[in-house]
């Protein structure tokens, strides 16, 4: 089991998420963050300092984002753990699931 970001992160990336977490498993996509599931430890402090919401535990996504269960898991499958976010490039490219939702102006 591990944390998922959801839906509410796409266009805003608000990254205190990634300020909180201890292991830096939080990376950052073009339109999301991601949680690398090889990563994370499941501590859980990521998941209060959201300010959208978009953070739930594996098994309490609401299923409206059900999509967005297997869009972190995917993003990792070809590198596995790069050994923390804080060393990593941003990813190239998003989840389809992701590059699908239609674009949120900021404001």
């Amino acid at each position: 089991m591990t944390y998922v970001i959801a839906q509410p992160c796409v266009d805003l990336k608000d990254r205190a998420c990634i300020d909180e977490c201890p292991v830096d498993c939080i990376y950052e996509g073009p339109r999301k963050l991601y949680i690398n599931p090889e990563e994370c430890v499941d501590c859980g402090a990521c998941e209060p300092v959201c300010p959208v919401e978009a953070i739930f535990y594996e098994d309490a996504v609401p299923d409206e984002w059900a999509d967005y269960l297997t869009a972190d898991r995917e993003v990792f499958a070809a590198t596995g753990a790069p050994g923390g976010a804080a060393r990593a490039e941003p990813l190239a490219e998003d989840h389809p699931v992701v590059m699908g939702e239609p674009v949120r102006e900021a404001g």
